[in-house]
């Protein structure tokens, strides 16, 4: 029974030492600097700018029918889909807001001329 206690006390003193030396060794050797981005990258961001762009101009046409639709949903008592209805205006509304933050830091970083909405 000792036996057993002292090897359990060995392997996870061996296994505890061993993951804060990579730890250790992960955080220390990385360097985060903030590195200008090359023109193809650039180029590339401008591209899914663009897109974020289209795709948030469909989104501004698209909230207003659906709370349209979950207003009528909840006016005729059907409760189930008009909270269908709310949750995808959320969830819409979310990704139009991670796609405008997006679209500033890509204007950060390349000095874009696409505009964020």
């Amino acid at each position: 029974m000792i036996r057993k206690l002292i090897a359990v006390a060995a392997v996870s003193g061996s296994l505890a030492l061993g993951v804060a030396g990579v730890a250790g060794a992960a955080t220390s050797g990385s360097s985060s600097g903030t590195s200008t981005p090359t023109a193809a990258q650039c180029a590339t961001a401008e591209k899914v700018a663009t897109g974020i762009q289209t795709l948030e101009s469909a989104a501004a046409s698209w909230v207003p029918q659906a709370q349209a639709r979950e207003a009528k949903a909840t006016a005729a008592g059907h409760t189930k889909l008009a909270a269908a209805i709310g949750r995808r205006i959320t969830r819409v509304q979310k990704l139009e807001a991670r796609g405008t933050k997006l679209q500033s830091k890509i204007a950060a970083k390349c000095g874009s001329g696409t505009s964020t909405s």
